[in-house]
């Protein structure tokens, strides 16, 4: 049995008891966390200690939307500049995946899993499109994931706007991996049904995805109303609104994951809520892509689950919320408005989201019995640290506080922000460096 005893820092648990600890420590055994108790009570020998004064103890965190592949677009100046969101994915998004090989998408993964680390992000639900790539993709990016030692979500992004050779690759690609995620039963790795958005699938492939999806009992994970184009065009082509399209298909549930829901009415708020669908809030996306802002204060009244994601904007979660909190304060033209409507998103629900892909783990807080994953950051506070307090430093302070120390199912990834993963992360700089600029020739 391998130990790990964590000590001499505050511990913010999170999760449903949310408990500030001084004086306390964590006892890791193998992958979980076996112990949280006052100091005193270690006495043993144990394989290793860390020393965590001057430092906040945290949950890793959990990214509820990411695409990987987007690493390459990084500095990209060769789209078209867009009037709007279609013009967006036209110019910039799938003109890209069209040219990703399984090669970039193994190597576009690699990059941001380490920048995760890094930053503390030790889950993310991903979100893949490759379409002239697509059989091995999943398993290509997977490969990634294990080498980080983080824990993701992975999916094929299925679409008709290829034609229908490809949109059943993407059906195969998605049902594969999901079959052998569920077969290994590997806490790293879990599978979903993706699909990129109600107006870029008809009738018949959304009907097959549904019935492979819901065969599995997979959840589907599907960009929702994130632009008001998805709506319209929704409308003039079958008749109905996205969401309400989803529930004729069957693609709502309590697995189901709709980043952005920005342009919903309340009446599909309310499928969302009787279905439980899950819901990811990706505010720095929606600011780029000048898309809107999500009525995050009418979801939370209603008592969906909303999570935070990126969209690949970062992989940095305390940056994320941050811009949550002021763009919610602006958009509703009120600074006292939806304090913890935003900090719910990031702190407790993306925990309950990834519970509910990973049963028993107990992601995203800091409980005995639960995964090992654990963040420690530099952060001296000037104010008192409690119950009372932890989440006005969640805000305002721990943001700008790096971290020093990743450990995820028990495995030291970084500690004293060097990199202990058995990746050379200059090698596969010099690697993704040359497999994007080959990339961009072809754009």
């Amino acid at each position: 049995m391998s130990t790990i005893l964590i000590k001499g820092g505050v511990i913010a648990t999170l999760g449903a008891k949310n408990r500030v600890l001084h004086g306390h420590a964590i006892l890791i055994e193998n992958d979980r966390i076996a112990k949280i108790a006052p100091v005193a009570q270690f006495t043993g020998n144990y394989d290793r200690v860390i020393n965590a004064k001057g430092k906040l103890v945290l949950p890793g965190f959990v990214n509820a939307h990411m695409h990987f592949y987007s690493t390459f677009a990084r500095g990209l100046g060769k789209a078209a500049p867009s009037a709007n969101f279609q013009e967006v994915l036209e110019n910039l998004w799938w003109r890209l995946d069209k040219k990703l090989t399984i090669e970039d998408s193994y190597y576009s993964a690699l990059i941001p899993l380490l920048d995760g680390i890094r930053h503390g992000t030790t889950t993310f639900i991903d979100h893949h499109a490759s379409p002239f790539a697509v059989r091995g993709s999943l398993p290509a990016i997977a490969k990634a994931v294990k080498q980080s030692g983080l824990r993701a979500s992975l999916c094929y992004e299925l679409s008709d706007r290829d034609g229908d050779k490809i949109a059943q690759e993407g059906i195969e690609e998605n049902a594969e991996f999901i079959k052998a995620t569920q077969k290994a039963g590997d806490h790293q790795l879990h599978g979903m049904f993706g699909m990129h958005a109600s107006f870029t699938i008809g009738d018949k492939t959304m009907e097959k995805a549904a019935k492979v999806g819901n065969d599995l009992g997979a959840g589907f994970h599907v960009h929702t109303a994130e632009a008001q184009s998805d709506q319209d065009y929704n409308v003039q082509h079958f008749g109905l609104r996205v969401v309400e399209r989803f529930k004729k298909f069957g693609i709502l549930g309590s697995k189901t994951i709709l980043p952005h829901c920005v342009h919903i009415t309340e009446a599909e708020m309310d499928l969302i809520k009787a279905s439980d669908t899950m819901v990811v809030h990706n505010p720095q996306s929606n600011m780029n892509n000048a898309v809107g802002i999500m009525d995050l204060k009418k979801l939370t009244e209603k008592g969906i689950l909303v999570g935070l994601g990126t969209d690949a904007m970062t992989v940095n979660m305390k940056e994320e919320l941050r811009v949550a909190m002021w763009l919610h304060h602006l958009g509703y033209k009120n600074p006292s408005c939806c304090f913890m409507d935003v900090v719910n998103t990031l702190l407790f629900n993306n925990g309950k989201i990834a519970e509910r892909l990973w049963p028993g783990l107990g992601l995203g807080t800091l409980t005995e019995g639960g995964m090992a994953d654990i963040i420690l950051t530099d952060y001296h506070t000037p104010t008192p640290l409690d119950e009372g307090t932890i989440l006005g430093h969640m805000v305002f302070g721990v943001p700008a506080a790096p971290v020093d120390t990743t450990i995820a199912s028990g495995r030291i990834l970084m500690e004293g922000k060097k990199l202990l993963v058995d990746v050379c992360e200059a090698e596969v700089g010099a690697k993704a460096l040359e497999l994007s600029t080959a990339l961009w020739a072809r754009f």
